[in-house]
């Protein structure tokens, strides 16, 4: 079974600056994917909710094309992530290209394989730990984003062979200008097909002091992101992210995981615990993160990790921390302010 620690993402910290750049309100953005204004502050989404941004974006910005080449285009270098960033600094577009195939696992949903065949480099898209497609507008999003890395870092205007996907993506004409070539819909697959000779193109942009630094350091990280979590991390982190549609049960939570609701029980048996322990927990560590923000109300905080009144949360919170959530609140506050 393949990890779902995977399916933590994180976004990326130019995706709202770059949406304000555009005249997108990232609180449209969240309204519209009906997600919390605070998934605008969230580091970390699940699958889902990353589909629901990029879907609300493509509905706000009205044509899926256009949305793609503008976003793509805006993007600044300098808020790529470590992961992107080592990519544009590498020695050539075909070193980018495979660094960014091999790094992006640590930026999922999606993966990318490439092979070069004759005079062509393939390079295809699949969907990781989701069980329905992503958005058409991440798709564009994505394989635009692997041609402006080739126009950013050899200076030349890089065009595609082709560019394949398996749904409508918009004006046809106006991403074929972009990429440059042909656009297929209703493919067997997402992909993109580039000149191979332009792989050999050097990057302007190579910084070989620079990728001595990132290169092991996102090589210790990727190692680390792919050994097994324990089945208690990854059911508190999915807890925590459903709490606030009620309480969670083994069965939906075992679904997430592609498990029984048997199996579950089991692994978690294994490591000495249980589900009805970890969603206490769960609840007890989102209680003192929300209480922690003093623009949340008790109230609020109660509803956000499940409850459906204040005082059957009033009578948790007790038993956990042995007060009431005002008084730790006041006390936490208090000890912050002076430290």
């Amino acid at each position: 079974m393949k990890s779902h620690a995977s399916d933590r993402i994180k976004m990326p910290l130019g995706f709202w600056a770059g949406l304000r750049q555009l005249g997108v309100a990232a609180h449209n953005v969240a309204r519209r994917a009906r997600l919390p204004l605070t998934i605008v502050n969230e580091p970390i989404v699940t699958t889902a909710q990353y589909f629901a941004i990029w879907q609300a974006y493509s509905d706000l910005i009205g044509d899926t094309a256009k949305g793609i080449i503008q976003l793509a285009t805006v993007f600044e270098t300098a808020k790529y992530p470590p992961p992107v960033l080592a990519t544009y600094h590498a020695r050539d577009y075909r070193d980018a290209l495979r660094r960014m195939a091999r790094y992006k696992k640590l930026c999922p949903p999606e993966s990318l394989s490439i092979k070069e065949e004759g005079e062509q480099c393939i390079i295809e898209m699949e969907w990781l730990h989701a069980e329905q497609p992503g958005p058409p507008i991440l798709v564009g999003i994505t394989l635009a984003f692997l041609v402006e890395l080739g126009r950013r870092g050899t200076g030349q205007h890089v065009t595609a062979q082709s560019v394949e996907f398996m749904h409508a993506i918009g004006d046809v004409q106006v991403l074929e200008a972009y990429f440059g070539c042909p656009i297929r819909l209703e493919a067997s697959k997402n992909r993109l097909t580039l000149h191979r000779r332009d792989l050999d193109q050097s990057f302007a942009s190579y910084n070989e002091e620079l990728q001595e630094i990132l290169t092991p350091a996102l090589d210790q990280w990727l190692d680390e992101h792919q050994r097994n979590h324990s089945i208690t991390e990854m059911v508190k982190w999915i807890m925590k992210r459903s709490l606030t549609g009620g309480r969670p049960d083994i069965r939906s939570v075992a679904k997430e995981l592609r498990m029984s609701a048997r199996t579950l029980q089991r692994r978690l048996t294994d490591e000495n615990t249980s589900f009805k322990n970890l969603l206490t927990q769960a609840r007890h560590e989102q209680a003192r993160a929300y209480l922690a923000d003093p623009s949340l109300d008790i109230k609020e905080v109660a509803f956000l990790i499940g409850y459906e009144d204040q005082n059957s949360f009033y009578r948790a919170f007790r038993l956990w921390e042995g007060d009431t959530p005002t008084n730790w609140r006041n006390e936490y506050l208090g000890t912050t302010s002076l430290s």
